[in-house]
């Protein structure tokens, strides 16, 4: 079967217009941009929404702009966007590592970061990196605004904190100083889906690691919940003992299957090494920030 279900099609005019329509048509409305997870899983007919709400007219929330502290990137920013910005390259080069590995131009043209986040694919590239840099998500609805740390946002396969009349307008990372960020991906072919992968990012201060985070991507349900690699990292110095015992923890903690990808044993072996890779070149990069500051 490869013909989606019938379905109702609306364009949003607005943010606001758009939330009115996910909040009259509740579980029946799904969000469209790129459509490149959605559309498939359409025609398989493993999603059968009976309306979607296209936002690619809502302009206002493709953006990418600091805020104090704060980068700030709009939902419907492009995976092209996000590999050609000058600050998301500066500030955070996990984005771009990343993004340099996602699928192929057609995707990265079309494709936005608010897709990604909310398909929730435990293989997906950016929740990884997310997690990593301990991104916070805003949810927007007529009931108001709230930020869910990304630790919080998935809820398993597929699922979101993002309820019923709600979207994900915002993405909010952190600025840390003396910072360092890198992803290591290992794939069966250019673009493809990670067999795993892993992200780091890393802040120094006197010589030791100040904050920690780690995501890792198809070795389990979720990109996060891997606080015990990124405990085992602060307050030590940015070393190979250091990076090679997190990636241990994090191999224990991630939980991935067999399939045509791999056995679970490659694939926790992976983990393991993809993380400490990570970790090796964000420390890196930490410590080129701290030389130029």
């Amino acid at each position: 079967m490869q013909v989606p279900a019938s379905f109702e099609y609306r364009r949003a005019e607005s943010v606001d217009d758009a939330l009115t329509l996910l909040e009259r048509f509740g579980e029946e409305a799904r969000v469209i941009a790129g459509g490149h997870s959605l559309l498939p899983m359409m025609k398989l007919r493993l999603a059968r929404p009976g309306l979607l709400v296209d936002i690619n007219d809502l302009h206002e929330l493709d953006y990418v702009r600091q805020e104090g502290a704060e980068l700030c990137i709009g939902a419907l920013t492009r995976h092209r966007g996000l590999l050609e910005s000058e600050p998301v390259g500066r500030l955070f080069p996990i984005f771009h590592d990343a993004e340099r590995v996602i699928g192929d131009p057609p995707v990265r043209n079309r494709g936005t970061i608010g897709g990604s986040l909310c398909q929730a694919d435990p293989a997906e590239d950016l929740s990884a990196v997310c997690a990593a840099v301990r991104a916070v998500a805003v949810v927007l609805g007529h009931g108001g605004r709230r930020s869910v740390p990304m630790a919080d946002f998935y809820k398993g396969p597929y699922e979101t904190e993002v309820g019923l009349g709600e979207m994900l307008v915002e993405i909010r990372v952190p600025i840390l100083p003396n910072a360092g960020s890198a992803y290591e991906k290992v794939e069966r072919k250019t673009g493809d889906w990670a067999i795993a992968a892993a992200g780091a990012a890393l802040s120094l201060a006197d010589g030791r690691i100040k904050a920690a985070g780690v995501g890792l991507a198809a070795v389990g349900v979720s990109a996060v919940g891997y606080r015990r690699a990124e405990e085992a990292l602060v307050g030590r110095e940015p070393s190979e003992e250091a990076f090679a015992a997190a990636g241990r923890i994090a191999a224990e903690d991630c939980d991935p299957v067999t399939d045509t990808r791999g056995t679970a044993a490659y694939k926790r072996h992976l983990a393991g090494e993809l993380t400490e890779r990570a970790l090796r070149r964000a420390a890196e990069r930490a410590r080129q920030a701290v030389s130029t500051a």
